[in-house]
């Protein structure tokens, strides 16, 4: 008997499900979630139905038998709730995919859509993605993703590829600053014992006037390769004013978070004009940063801080 009452709560169990989701399918109408939930609901449900007209033989047969039963119906809502899980998966990664067909429409660019299957366990920052030569990716193009500017591909193989993060320490990415077009570079902050996570930014021309708020988008490399032009980077977070250094610093808050990446786009093709600033996102508002000065005697080397905020000597 203890087998048969336990058939019977999976029994009620399973059909107080079944009126739920019959209830939320009325509600929703043809969504492709629903439709996802009704297909392994159908699996799952129709063993119920079987189940239910052989109620009586669970109650009057072996115990064996109805612990199978048991143990099937168990097996099968796993695999409804790992179902379920991934139907609410391919609707984030939707919304991913549309920010980024959004952005590579707007720039012009040509791009493959990926998904990161795999992050760097080495030295580098970098993350492998499930696309490559088979699908026309080739090494030295840009990665992007909705947000902006993601790195650039290093290798390939037929089906996958690697990419190093714009936040690694060797990446070196030529850039624009909206709207006064001050060219410089910005490199990453690597893994930083501070934690940060800032780019570093230097401008060619020593006495340019930096701003906090000001955005960053890349420049065009020469073929476009690494980087093709216009892709959105970041935001200047702070100013560094290096008194006789050769050229102005800054800290670069990066549009993309590189701790979430999911759905890329690889550029396979570059836009056939310079789209300049028309991909950034609306500038956000200036908030007050305190200005750090740092005094370089000559011939004295000297880095960049780690922050706006870290304490630095003759400021």
């Amino acid at each position: 008997m203890h087998d048969s009452r336990r058939s019977r709560l999976v029994l009620g169990v399973l059909i107080v499900a079944a009126l739920v989701l019959i209830t939320a399918d009325y509600g929703a109408g043809g969504s492709s979630v629903m439709n996802g939930i009704r297909k392994a609901s159908a699996a799952v449900f129709g063993s119920t139905e079987r189940l239910a007209s052989s109620a009586t033989g669970l109650v009057g047969g072996s115990g064996s038998a109805s612990s199978g039963q048991v143990r099937a119906l168990s097996r099968q809502v796993a695999q409804l709730r790992a179902q379920l899980s991934q139907e609410r998966l391919s609707k984030a990664d939707y919304a991913q995919l549309r920010r980024l067909l959004s952005l590579a429409g707007l720039g012009g660019y040509r791009v493959v859509a990926a998904n990161v299957i795999a992050t760097g366990a080495g030295y580098q920052r970098t993350v492998t993605l499930d696309a490559g030569s088979a699908d026309g990716v080739q090494a030295r193009e840009t990665v992007l993703n909705g947000d902006g500017l993601v790195g650039e591909v290093t290798s390939v193989t037929a089906g996958t590829c690697t990419v190093l993060l714009a936040t690694d320490s060797s990446s070196q990415v030529g850039v624009q600053l909206a709207p006064s077009g001050q060219i410089g570079w910005v490199t990453g902050p690597g893994k930083t014992p501070s934690g940060t996570g800032l780019l570093q930014l230097q401008v060619l021309d020593a006495s340019a006037q930096l701003t906090p708020g000001e955005q960053l988008v890349t420049s065009a490399s020469v073929k476009d390769r690494p980087y093709v032009p216009g892709v959105p980077v970041g935001v200047i977070a702070g100013v560094v004013n290096r008194a006789g250094a050769l050229t102005a610093r800054a800290t670069v808050r990066s549009y993309v978070n590189f701790t979430a990446l999911g759905v890329v786009g690889i550029v396979i093709a570059p836009p056939r004009h310079d789209p300049r600033f028309s991909v950034l996102p609306p500038a956000p508002r200036a908030r007050p940063t305190p200005t750090v000065t740092v005094t370089v005697t000559p011939g004295a080397g000297g880095t960049l801080p780690a922050s706006p905020s870290t304490p630095t000597a003759g400021g």
